[in-house]
Formats: structure tokens, sequence, C-alpha cells
């Protein structure tokens, strides 16, 4: 079996004097990347430098709005108003595209992060509030959202269009919910097992469960977090491990090969 694949990694999380990943190394295997842009973490100088890194490997460029919560990381739910979240977000998107164009790159999408990503996947005000932003700063950019979600529909709805994102480094309920991150095995850190839920994904449409069961799960891009330890080499393989099953690695909506992107304008 054949298909294309995007293979998406949250980046840009290092803060001042305190690194977090290996971005340098990160990005040289996947195909699009989520910059976090100052609010959950990340500051200036890391965004242009990470935006710098990307157009150097070719990658798709995405803002990665969290909500403003450094101490927690952007994995706390804040009681914001969904008028408050639309311009959390849509300011954090003009502050990461002011300097992926100073580095010569181009926004291709958006991401929401950690608690705000889960908030709006089950919360339609917030879903609207993030897609409404998105379509206001530009409405040709492509909102990941976690497959089968409201961020989803609430993206098609604001006349967006959308990629349904699925993890290779998390566990899943079998209600297609994220395994909370405290609980027993919601992190995969094996690269064989990731890469083999990766594979499931892509090639079959389902993925295994935390208790075992099989869930139907169409996936456009898979993640893989560059926050936890390994995630560069986890990325190589995953990388590798795609396209020797046959799959192609590309980025939704471009025609990418290492080095050089192009816009395919109207693609869906």
């Amino acid at each position: 079996m054949t298909g294309t694949i995007d293979l998406n990694a949250d980046c840009g999380e290092s803060f001042g004097r305190w690194t977090l990943g290996d971005d340098a190394a990160l990005l040289q295997s996947v195909t699009s990347a989520n910059i976090a842009c100052g609010a959950h973490a990340g500051d200036p100088e890391v965004m242009r430098a990470t935006a710098r890194l990307c157009v150097t490997h070719g990658v798709a460029i995405g803002a990665h709005p969290g909500y403003p919560d450094l101490a927690g990381f952007g994995r706390r739910i804040l009681p914001m108003t969904p008028a408050e979240v639309f311009n959390t977000v849509l300011a954090q998107i003009g502050a990461l595209a002011a300097l992926v164009k100073v580095e010569g790159g181009t926004l291709a999408h958006v991401k929401p992060h950690g608690a705000l990503y889960n908030h709006a996947a089950r919360t339609p005000d917030i879903a609207r509030a993030i897609a409404d932003a998105v379509a206001a700063f530009d409405a040709r950019l492509i909102l990941f959202g976690l497959a089968g979600s409201g961020l989803i529909e609430a993206g098609r709805a604001a006349g967006l269009r959308v990629a349904a994102e699925a993890f290779a480094d998390r566990a899943y309920e079998a209600d297609g919910r994220l395994r909370e991150r405290a609980l027993p095995g919601a992190v995969l850190t094996d690269d064989a097992r990731a890469l083999d839920q990766a594979l499931r994904l892509a090639r079959h449409g389902e993925v295994l469960c935390h208790d075992g069961t099989r869930l139907p799960l169409r996936a456009d891009t898979v993640c893989v977090h560059g926050d936890t330890a390994g995630a560069a080499a986890r990325a190589r393989t995953l990388r590798e491990g795609l396209q020797a099953a046959g799959l192609r690695v590309a980025a939704p909506g471009q025609d990418r090969d290492r080095g050089h992107s192009r816009r395919l304008l109207g693609a869906c």
C-alpha cells in the first residue's frame, strides 16, 4: 500500500538559557515543524533560530500557540474566554510570522499546543476561537487538529484547509482521546513501538489503543514531540521506516523534496 503522510514535530521550545530538545537534529527528519510562539515556551531568539533551521532543511513552518503559561508549559487549562483565546492565538501567530518572514520563510500552518489543543478538541467555543483567529490572520493557512475532533470541524466551518493529526509517541484511549500524561504508558518512548503506531495510522487508518482495542483513525499528519527524550532519533526512525514501507513523507498541501518546497495553490 502506498500513500502520503506528513511527519511533524513540536519544537522551538527552549527559552533563554534553558534548552529543551535537539531541534537541529530533529528538523533533519521531519517535514513539518510547529514552532512555539513565546507563550507556553520559546522566545524571539529561539523562534527565529528555529525558523532559520526550517528554511535550511526545507521543512514546512507552523505556529504552535498555547495558553500563556510558561510555568506550566501550556499543559494547564487557563480560565480564558473565547475572545481572549482568539486574541492570544492571533498575537502568537503574528509574532512568529514576522520572524519567519525575516528568515525568508513562509508560515504554512497552525497547530495549537498542549492544553489548548486538547481543550479545543472537546470545547466548541474554544475551537471556533482558534479557527477564527487563524482565518483572520490568513485563510490560506492549514489548521492542524486532533483527528476526529471538534477543532477539525471548526476549521472547516471557518473555511480553512485542515490536517487531521495523530501521534506516533502518545497512547490513545478507546474513545479517541489521548491518554492523560500522568497515567502509565501515556508517552511512547520505544522507537519501534512508535514506528508501528505510525505505520498503522498511515497504512491502515487505525491505532491500537492502550487497552488493546483497534480504533479507526484517519490522519494526514503524524506528530513526534520534540521535548521527549530521544525525539531526534525517534523522528529519524519514523522517517526512514515510513519511507521503507513505500510511503511518501511530505507536508500537507506541498510538493516537497529535501531542501525545496512549493505551495500547491488550491490543494485540499
